[in-house]
């Protein structure tokens, strides 16, 4: 798999229909590149794209690899953009922490965003626990970044980007999984798997929700980051509450049910020092609603 691959790729997906993408985008043929897409899939071992009445449509399979597509071609470009830094150290230069795990959703955005208004700055990415970005606006290591809203950090200004419901993370042959909606009631005599303190605010919210729910869970694993915690739900047959974000990350032997009830939620922000005079972090605060404006129309956040 290449490069050019996934930028094909992109290309059609956006474009809806392999002409639009071959002539106005590529300046390719469409054969070729309906042999490039063949190519593709052979690699990833499964169909990517149908052809419909109304044009080019993803699969389930292309939708779950358009964003990572997308994904590793910013993250290719913020690889180019640091090493013309070093060559060019005069170049202006903007460093983005984003918390790990949501660098696929906001990423490109924010990116496409900067290189429509500022195409000679370079940007640099800083992927993180959410406390450790915190202290590094703090320290001006970078000049903003998507978190949470830390706490006793008052040297720092946060804007809501959304809030993001908690759903319930099992292993697929869990027998909760045959529910539609989990109860937090459900979850009393299950193996639960809680976060550790390198998620300090999810973890409030998460023992706020169960202690609201009148139930008293003791976590019998903690995990430090999403990797781990579906590893020990899928080994331990155990329960978790997560960020619906997780669902972007499970693998094929977990799965996630919504709560009943009022779901609790957890807000992402934009983070930065109020100290900060960029110029740069100044554009990217006048177009935070066309950020989440975009985002949600990709990604169907619930605001």
């Amino acid at each position: 798999m290449e490069l050019r691959h996934l930028r094909y790729f992109v290309a059609v997906a956006d474009a809806g229909s392999l002409t639009v993408a071959a002539e106005r985008k590529l300046h390719t043929s469409q054969p070729s590149l309906s042999r490039q897409i063949r190519d593709l899939e052979d690699e990833v071992g499964a169909q990517l794209l149908t052809r419909s009445a109304r044009g080019i449509e993803l699969t389930p399979a292309g939708r779950a690899f358009l964003d990572h597509a997308r994904l590793a071609l910013s993250q290719v470009e913020a690889a180019a953009g640091a090493a013309r830094r070093v060559a060019d150290p005069a170049k202006p230069c903007f460093v983005m922490g984003f918390l790990t795990g949501h660098e696929l959703t906001w990423m490109p955005e924010a990116l496409q965003i900067l290189r429509d208004e500022l195409p000679n700055i370079d940007v640099m990415i800083s992927s993180q626990y959410s406390p450790l970005l915190a202290n590094a606006l703090l320290q001006g290591k970078v000049d903003a970044a998507f978190l949470r809203r830390e706490r006793r950090m008052p040297d720092l200004k946060f804007h809501l980007l959304v809030k993001e419901p908690l759903v319930v993370v099992l292993p697929n042959d869990h027998r909760l999984a045959a529910l539609k909606a989990i109860s937090p009631r459900d979850l009393v005599g299950e193996t639960f798997v809680n976060v550790s303190d390198t998620a300090p605010v999810l973890r409030v919210v998460i023992d706020d929700y169960l202690k609201r729910s009148g139930i008293n869970i003791m976590p019998d694993h903690e995990a430090d980051h999403l990797a781990m915690g579906m590893s020990l739900i899928a080994s331990t047959r155990g329960v978790g509450l997560l960020p619906v974000y997780a669902k972007n990350f499970l693998p094929s032997s977990v799965t996630s049910r919504p709560l009943q009830g009022d779901a609790p939620t957890i807000d992402l922000v934009f983070g930065y020092n109020k100290s900060n005079k960029s110029p740069i972090l100044k554009l990217l605060l006048s177009r935070l609603d066309d950020l989440i404006a975009r985002v949600s129309k990709a990604h169907s956040l619930r605001p």
